[in-house]
């Protein structure tokens, strides 16, 4: 008798896809990948594990009718492994949890696929498992594990008064990526591929950590206007921003590349605080990418921005909030 071969179901079927798509890294520290019940995963000995999690969702995030398929797949793992960069780790493996239509399970997951696993390629990050399910409208979360050496994970906690504020790229240039795919743009501009495509300062987060540089550390994924807000509220520190100094987008008025910089969202930079002794030996660039100075924390409470005569005003969390009507 031959043997007796089960047949999948539409979602193990579906399930059986994905994992195919999906390489396998020698130094993820994942054990047993996708296909069980559970995977199993260790980190690297004299490492401690960083763990994320970040929903991607229909209508909030992305546009199923505006944004390329394969976008949707590179960002919503390139999003999630930016918070393991703003801790100075690598990201090792994901966790995909996957809600859809079934009008979606075809043409549009190969190319959400490709997608997915050209950032997996990119960031050298193992499909480690997960869930799929029906939904009417498109729901991603994915949780990455990362890994950083113990002792060097750089917190949001970590920022002392008089401390020096940097921020890594261009911020709002996301934004102005996001207006030209709505006026449906053609062309790749850099803004849209930022939009689009974001990559996450992985070297740049292991760098600042490895050597001590940064006391305070997280990923402007909101707005600067509201990540600083949150950095100085878990340090426990004010900030002064320098309005001139911000590193916003070219090609727009100086207000508005102003306010682009301050509230843009979906940048993915990092912003860090650095003591003044380290800032002296602090490089203008990393592999390419500026750090630029944008201001000082303070002992007094306080978030301001001063311009170049030196008023200062009120700087207010101005940025991305899902709660904000």
């Amino acid at each position: 008798m031959g043997a007796i071969m089960a047949k999948l179901s539409p979602e193990d079927t579906l399930v059986h896809r994905i994992i195919q798509r999906f390489p396998a890294f020698r130094e993820s520290g994942v054990r047993l990948a996708a296909g069980d019940d559970a995977a199993l995963w260790h980190a690297r000995p004299g490492h401690e594990t960083i763990l994320t999690s970040d929903w991607f969702l229909e209508g909030s995030h992305f546009l199923r009718d505006l944004h390329p398929v394969d976008s949707i797949g590179w960002k919503c793992l390139g999003r999630a492994a930016s918070d393991i960069a703003a801790m100075g780790g690598t990201p090792r493996c994901f966790l995909l949890n996957l809600a859809l239509p079934a009008s979606c399970t075809n043409s549009w997951m190969n190319r959400f696929l490709s997608g997915l696993r050209q950032a997996a390629r990119f960031l050298r990050c193992e499909l480690a498992g997960g869930d799929t399910t029906r939904n009417e409208q498109i729901q991603i979360c994915v949780t990455v594990i990362g890994e950083v050496e113990k002792g060097r994970a750089v917190l949001r906690s970590g920022a002392q008064p008089n401390d020096l504020l940097f921020v890594s790229g261009t911020l709002g240039l996301a934004e102005v990526g996001l207006r030209q795919l709505k006026k449906r743009v053609r062309g790749k501009s850099p803004a849209l591929r930022k939009h689009l495509y974001p990559e996450p300062r992985i070297a740049l987060g292991r760098w600042l950590a490895k050597n001590g540089f940064a006391s305070a550390m997280m990923d402007i994924s909101d707005g600067l206007s509201t990540d600083l807000a949150r950095m100085c509220a878990a340090s426990g520190v004010g900030a002064v921003v320098i309005e001139g100094a911000l590193p916003g987008p070219v090609g727009v008025p100086n207000t508005e590349a102003t306010r682009l910089a301050l509230d843009g969202g979906d940048d993915y930079e990092l912003l860090f605080a650095v003591p003044p002794s380290r800032a002296r030996r602090l490089r203008k660039n990393f592999q390419g990418l500026p750090i630029t100075y944008i201001g000082t924390t303070t002992k007094k409470r306080k978030l301001l921005l001063a311009n170049e005569s030196g008023r200062a005003t009120d700087l207010l969390p101005q940025g991305w909030d899902p709660f904000r009507e």
